[in-house]
């Protein structure tokens, strides 16, 4: 199988903002309790956090994490989860059915998130709560000493503000299984309150408004709709969740949700214009996916199970190789739309539905799926090119064609490099793949990352971490006026090049 890719230095899609590389860590099976906080661990910090997990984060180049939820959110009380330890009250969360200590709660969670890198994406309760409660917690957080919450901050050994820049408004409040969900024009009206007093108190922070649960939910778009009419000229974000499952029973459709995610996008960045182009205005609003991930399936926990505890199991699941391979193409997909796509927050981090893994009192290892986001994470950075691929492809139930391989690239001018990332969908052939950079001179290659596996059903686990892991014995060859890349079947791969 033969490809092409042109990329050109005056073709731009635009400037990549960090923050498409966040996470999101929720107050949500073992996310918080027995994931990052094991106070009985051999390696917790004084503070009760593992630090082997601290490594990887670190390791992730996770700029943003959103935080505490999710649909823990809309039941929660952020007042709980400040001051002593000793006094918090162990509550019960409706969401999960488990039980929340409050061990673990604004504070804490930002002196670890400092510790890792990375920044905090608050969100606020617009379920059970309201704009005064939003309004206090975005006070507790960012000002200065000298007003009530602010002073409860200083009081409890913060003297500092956290100084967070983007908040959530709220979290899928058009799902029926919302703690107090929310119609369309009710969410609107208390969002925009909250956003107006939100900004009245700091107006230097980002606000993300609530799209639909997901693409397919039976409000999906009318709600965009209505939710953007009342609340354009107070927010900057609208979110997107969704979520992709693999029954493993057709493969090519599964890697053909590339293209629906994509559509998705594409379909929210209209409606967010049509409403601006009603309202006549200039601004912009701009993409928040700050939910999003593969779902494999694989080793599913009941939440029946064992309800009412701290950290119990919820949602975890073991990634294959084939769930990287779509996972890759979903990270092109918001480097793609980097132009309206400004933050996106991979779901979850640790142990829900996430590429990092603990055992209780034993070692945390990663997935599959840790490998395209760490690569791309870290060598993501820079402009992305308008990236033109020609191949072949293939049909499927929902798409005539579906190209065999899909493909990005981005111009790190800092680091004078390009930097390409491709997957080859094809489960039985090798793609020998043109790159035409005429127009950025000569180039030697850095390093060609290769993640690929003989069995498409291959995991990571505990016992054997490394089964799944990339290699860098990649085949590259660098010419005149650019690159010939072979990318072997079923894989994903960064090739990085060099400018001279």
């Amino acid at each position: 199988m033969k490809a092409k890719i042109t990329l050109h230095r005056d073709f731009k899609v635009g400037a990549i903002n960090p923050y498409i590389y966040g996470s999101f860590i929720e107050h949500m099976g073992r996310g918080v309790y027995n994931g990052i906080y094991e106070p009985t661990h051999p390696l917790a910090d004084k503070n009760g956090f593992r630090e082997d997990v601290k490594k990887i984060v670190r390791d992730m180049h996770v700029p943003i994490i959103r935080y505490p939820g999710g649909n823990f959110l809309s039941g929660y009380h952020w007042e709980d989860g400040v001051g002593p330890k000793e006094k918090r009250p162990r509550k019960l969360d409706a969401a999960w059915q488990q039980i929340e200590p409050n061990e673990v709660g604004t504070d804490e969670f930002h002196d670890w998130a400092r510790e890792v890198e990375s920044e905090v994406m608050m969100a606020v309760n617009l379920g059970t709560r309201g704009p005064d409660e939003a309004a206090q917690l975005l006070e507790y957080c960012n000002m200065p000493a000298g007003s009530t919450f602010a002073d409860m901050r200083v009081a409890y050994g913060h003297e500092k503000p956290h100084g967070d820049r983007v908040w959530c408004l709220g979290n899928e409040m058009d799902d029926a299984n919302q703690i107090c969900c929310r119609t369309a024009e009710d969410y609107a009206a208390i969002a925009r309150k909250s956003a107006g007093l939100m900004k009245k108190i700091d107006p230097s922070i980002k606000l993300v408004a609530c799209g639909s649960a997901t693409m397919y939910e039976p409000t999906f778009g009318e709600w965009e709709l209505t939710v953007l009419d009342r609340v354009y000229d107070h927010v900057d974000y609208l979110s997107l969740h969704q979520y992709y499952p693999n029954d493993r029973k057709d493969r090519p459709d599964y890697l053909a949700n590339a293209l629906t995610m994509e559509e998705f996008i594409t379909g929210v960045i209209a409606m967010c214009d049509a409403v601006g182009a009603k309202k006549r205005s200039k601004k912009k609003i701009n993409l928040s996916f700050d939910e999003w991930n593969v779902w494999p399936q694989i080793g599913k926990c009941n939440n029946a199970v064992d309800p009412w505890s701290v950290g119990p199991q919820r949602e975890e699941y073991f990634f294959t190789m084939e769930d990287a391979l779509l996972f890759g193409s979903m990270m092109m997909n918001l480097i793609r739309h980097c132009d309206r796509v400004h933050v996106a927050c991979m779901a979850q981090l640790i142990n829900v539905c996430a590429p990092i893994m603990t055992v209780i009192g034993g070692p945390a290892w990663v997935q599959s799926t840790y490998y395209p986001f760490c690569y791309t994470s870290q060598y993501g950075r820079g402009v992305a090119l308008n990236t033109q691929v020609i191949c072949d492809g293939y049909k499927t139930r929902r798409y005539e064609n579906v190209p065999w391989v899909d493909s990005v690239a981005v111009w790190n001018q800092e680091e004078n490099e390009i930097v390409v990332f491709a997957v080859n969908r094809s489960q039985d052939e090798s793609a020998q793949v043109e790159i035409n950079m005429e127009s950025f001179g000569k180039a030697s290659l850095i390093e060609h990352v290769v993640l690929e596996h003989e069995d498409k059903d291959a995991t990571n686990t505990a016992q054997n971490p490394d089964n799944v892991k990339p290699h860098a014995g990649g085949n590259t060859v660098v010419g005149e006026q650019g690159a010939v890349v072979t990318l072997n079947p079923y894989s994903w791969n960064m090739i990085r090049l060099a400018l001279k």
